[in-house]
């Protein structure tokens, strides 16, 4: 028995130590995997010159902080790399991609990219979507292409040959965009039942369209001259009847014209020559606007409906008609933006519009596979473009902070000041507040609207703090506070009334969320006055009652007079929100609010507390237990170095 038990002891240790071994084993190969990736990265790096600065070092981890590179879940591969625009020159080196096979996302689109296309990146048994458009490679498609390729977009470059049949065997091929080349040679049948979007227009191709295309519109295969539509069954002529004879007398009269047909025929020919015409000199037009980037490309935006959102087309004269010519495009990007992209990229998004405020109007501008901005086109700006850029470099780094809506680029000219934030998914606290009942849906609950607020808070308190003594947002309300993930409280619209003409001016002295020095008597915002419209937030967090007019609500309440009244009355529990009583158990963090609230909005603008104090009053509701809390102006410096994600 003795035996046996140690025996079983002596397996039972083994199979420990095999575990073990099996373990460090698949974490060397785990390593060695991210470092042969790391190495790769470096080396084309090193090899291919680029404009902008990468902040690639094999100090630094590369999952998190590397620009343009996003891994895979678990953070043990490299799965994409996006550097659109970042200005690179020259030739790929031949395998310098080959190292990351597990690669799943390639973007090197809008560069100046030359020499043929890489093989071996095409080849990339993981590749599934490859955007390299708008560069110059020259030379033809590689025969051999990854199986799992489902998005190829090659166009805008120099590629010539034919289009290789082997495309038909990419079973998983939803994209395949060739436009502005010079492929020669038929199309081939390309009978894909996945492929979804096709373009090959502006080639030389030649012959017909296979049956299996004919599905796609004829704005996929326009610019190629010499390249007709598939003849259908209708076309081909019946065969001859049984006993007639296509030389008889009576058929050669029958192919006789008479005058008056000759003459329409002429009409109808010198028509469409001057039909052909006007097409060629479309062509003309839109390939040097291709070429050297009109400012007259169409923008397509949408907007929403009493149907849900529709899509509209607007020109540059609606959006970015300000935008100089191409040889003045320049967009200023903030360093530690993960996001790589170009004005281009921004004029030719597709953008939803997300709302139309006192600052201007909010896009949600979708620029590639990874990237979602939201653009502010500014309106009434009051100062000079060096003012502006001096400004934007402050807003730029009051930014790098998780409570703030990080300001990641902005492009300014005479007549056009555009600014592109990171895009925030879950919307604002309004919406969360007021939406979702106009719509029947659940009512944010207690613990999630402190969560937001003092997130909100923190953000003012930064703002406050590292901006310097006189340094305001100047326009805090609940639709200028956004949701992260987890329902963290985030300031957008960060300090832009001071830019604005006439923002002072009567016609936006209305109630609200303005301070009544400001709404009164004219005064300039300052710190206080966030305050109060900080204050007034919190009301409305706490009564669900909007202070402006919005959907599903006539009647506009100013907040504070309304509460001060019904709690002069004695029917403090008549302020709150039914949503948030009607649980219970949390009445007396609701009254504790209320006062913090009403130190905000205090009438005289001296006796209002500081925001950095509101934080810590706010904390102490969430965490009475604990006395001395680390306020923000105690994280402050640990978060002033966060990256964009």
């Amino acid at each position: 028995m003795v035996l046996a038990a140690e025996a079983s002891a002596k397996t039972r240790r083994m199979k420990v130590l095999i575990s073990i071994l099996l373990l460090l084993s698949l974490a060397t190969h785990i390593n060695s995997d991210l470092s042969s990736d790391t190495a790769a990265l470096l080396e084309f790096a090193d090899a291919v010159p680029h404009v902008r600065n990468l902040n690639w070092n094999a100090a630094n981890p590369i999952c998190t902080s590397w620009i343009g590179i996003t891994c895979s879940n678990d953070n043990t591969r490299v799965a994409g790399v996006h550097l659109p625009g970042i200005g690179l020159f020259g030739e790929i080196p031949a395998n310098t991609y080959r190292k990351l096979d597990a690669l799943k996302v390639l973007s090197l689109r809008s560069n100046h990219l030359s020499g043929d296309l890489p093989s071996d990146i095409l080849s990339l048994p993981s590749l599934q979507a490859l955007y390299l458009q708008r560069n110059n490679f020259s030379g033809a498609i590689p025969l051999f292409l990854s199986p799992r390729l489902a998005v190829v977009d090659l166009s805008s470059n120099s590629l010539s040959g034919a289009i290789p049949p082997s495309l038909a065997e990419l079973k998983r091929l939803a994209v395949l965009n060739l436009e502005f080349n010079s492929f020669t040679g038929n199309l081939p049948n390309l009978d894909i039942p996945t492929l979804k979007m096709l373009n090959v227009s502006y080639n030389s191709l030649n012959g017909s369209i296979p049956q299996s295309l004919a599905k796609f519109p004829a704005s996929s295969f326009i610019g190629n001259a010499d390249l007709s539509s598939a003849p259908s069954a209708s076309s081909f002529a019946a065969p001859p009847q049984q006993g007639s004879s296509s030389s008889s007398p009576q058929s050669a009269k029958s192919r006789k014209l008479n005058t008056g047909s000759i003459v329409a025929i002429s009409v109808a020919c010198a028509c469409l020559a001057i039909v052909a015409l006007a097409y060629l000199l479309m062509i003309c037009v839109k390939k040097r606007n291709q070429k050297h980037g009109s400012s007259t490309r169409v923008i397509k935006v949408k907007t929403s409906s009493s149907d849900g959102v529709k899509t509209e087309n607007l020109k540059s004269d609606d959006f970015g008609s300000g935008v100089q010519g191409a040889e003045k495009i320049k967009l200023t990007v903030f360093q530690g933006c993960s996001f790589n992209f170009d004005l281009e990229d921004l004029l030719r998004a597709s953008a939803e519009v997300l709302g139309k405020g006192t600052h201007g109007t909010t896009y949600k501008a979708i620029l590639d596979e990874s990237t979602t901005v939201a653009v502010k086109r500014l309106k009434d700006v009051a100062v000079a473009k060096k003012e502006f850029d001096q400004y934007m470099e402050v807003v730029g780094r009051l930014g790098r902070h998780p409570n703030v809506v990080p300001l990641l680029a902005y492009y300014c000219s005479k007549d056009e000041k555009l600014l592109v934030y990171e895009y925030m998914p879950s919307g604002s606290l309004s919406a969360a507040l007021h939406g979702n009942r106009d719509v029947g849906g659940a009512a944010l609950d207690w613990d999630s609207r402190l969560n937001v607020a003092i997130g909100a808070a923190r953000g003012v308190a930064h703002i406050h703090s590292e901006g310097g003594a006189k340094f305001i947002h100047g326009n805090i309300k609940s639709s200028n506070i956004l949701l992260r993930g987890g329902l963290d409280g985030c300031i957008s619209d960060l300090g832009l009334s001071p830019l604005l003409t006439g923002y002072n001016d009567v016609k936006y002295r209305v109630a609200g969320y303005r301070a009544p020095e400001v709404m009164e008597t004219a005064r300039k915002a300052t710190q206080k006055s966030d305050v109060y419209s900080f204050g007034v937030v919190l009301l409305e967090m706490l009564t669900g009652k909007s202070p402006v007019r919005c959907p599903g609500y006539e009647e506009v309440v100013d907040l504070p007079r309304w509460v001060r009244s019904v709690v002069r009355e004695e029917w403090t529990a008549e302020v709150f929100d039914v949503e948030l009583i009607k649980h219970g158990g949390v009445e007396e963090e609701l009254v504790q609010m209320l006062q913090i609230a009403f130190c905000c909005v205090a009438k005289v603008a001296e006796a209002r507390p500081s925001m950095d104090e509101v934080v810590g009053m706010m904390e102490r509701v969430r965490h009475p237990d604990v006395e001395n809390r680390p306020s923000s102006e105690d994280n402050r410096s640990k978060d002033s170095n966060v990256q964009t994600p």
